[in-house]
């Protein structure tokens, strides 16, 4: 009984997060139209804004070989959203603390007066990294399932400079097996704990592992490991991206032989992935899986970490970003991290417009 009630609740989670995403134009417009007037004919003082903070980008430089470059600078970087350019606010290379970049323009909004910010400090934007670790236990993953939690297990023990760790596992629904936390022998009891399941939601269960990342602040990591196709979502894979590229998050995959095999399955991975500024691995054998997870530990110690407060644009849509390098640097290195975000709409009432934006210690 307590399992059926878990995948009700999921599925139930899945579709609040579908309405949401497909009519928040819907939702604007009205909320703007019925901003003077409550439920019961009252007038309501509260309203709509798009709010936009500090936009935060994990991004990877490499050369022609895929070698991480290291050393770079702020002044090497260039940003742009819809081809403005933007003035880093902090920079951080891999584990070093974040430094604010001098000359950094402060806040901006798209619509005034804003709403006080939550308080929140430096380290706590831009500090180490919250790591979501989504394990398929679908039948795909019958035959390799001991040498997957192995993995897995050597994976979360290699992390020694993440933050905090969440494992959740998914089959038709997603488990939350351990909730995000600094404690690794948790994590590793919530691996151990996982049992082999039917059919595969992928797509279902990264949607609500995104949403979970999205509530955090900071460098948020999702690693997926699938053992192969999704056969039972209800979400489009293009939304899941969208909103992963939206909240900031970086979507990592590892997925068996097996879902290369089908040629959608393995363009879907490349694409969300390469989206979000995440990779996507296919491994022919367990020794490929652990190396898999090697080089995103590998990854994620030599991301830069850039954060600006975008400059006033009238696109309350999709709002491109593009990172590049300056000089001869821009000929010879990469760039990887997410392409651009989605403005989410704000309700906030008047009293909050009146509050102070430097709130009292507790």
């Amino acid at each position: 009984m307590a399992w059926a009630i878990q995948c009700r609740f999921t599925r139930k989670e899945v579709l609040r997060t579908m309405c949401c995403k497909t009519s928040v134009s819907v939702f604007v417009l009205l909320c703007l139209c019925s901003a003077a007037t409550g439920s019961n004919g009252e007038r309501d003082d509260s309203s709509v804004r798009v709010v936009v903070n500090m936009v935060q980008l994990n991004v990877a430089v490499t050369d022609k070989n895929g070698d991480y470059i290291t050393g770079l600078k702020p002044e090497d970087f260039i940003i742009t959203e819809d081809g403005i350019p933007e003035k880093l606010a902090t920079f951080a290379e891999g584990d070093a603390p974040a430094r604010t970049v001098l000359g950094s323009s402060g806040p901006a909004a798209t619509d005034t007066p804003q709403p006080p910010e939550p308080p929140q400090t430096l380290q706590s934007l831009v500090s180490g990294a919250d790591v979501f670790v989504l394990f398929d236990t679908s039948n795909y993953m019958y035959r390799d399932f001991v040498f997957a939690e192995d993995a897995i297990t050597e994976f979360v023990r290699s992390l020694e400079t993440a933050d905090k760790i969440a494992f959740y596992s998914y089959s038709r629904d997603l488990s939350r097996a351990t909730t995000l936390t600094s404690d690794r022998s948790q994590v590793l009891r919530g691996v151990r704990s996982t049992v082999a399941g039917d059919s595969a939601a992928l797509y279902n269960a990264l949607l609500l592992t995104v949403k979970d990342a999205a509530q955090f602040t900071g460098r948020r990591v999702v690693v997926v490991f699938s053992n192969g196709p999704d056969n039972s979502s209800v979400v489009p894979p293009e939304d899941v991206a969208e909103i992963a590229q939206s909240a900031g998050v970086s979507v990592y995959m590892i997925s068996t032989q097996e879902a290369k095999l089908e040629p959608v399955s393995t363009t879907v991975f490349e694409r969300m992935t390469a989206d979000t500024g995440g990779m996507a691995y296919f491994a022919k054998s367990w020794k490929d899986e652990r190396r898999a997870f090697a080089s995103i530990q590998n990854d994620l110690v030599h991301l830069y970490s850039l954060s600006y407060y975008p400059k006033a644009n009238s696109n309350t849509g999709w709002r491109a970003i593009r990172v590049k390098l300056v000089g001869e640097n821009a000929k010879k290195y990469k760039v990887r991290t997410r392409n651009g975000y989605r403005l989410q709409p704000t309700k906030f009432s008047s009293d909050q417009r009146t509050a102070s934006a430097d709130p009292k210690p507790e």
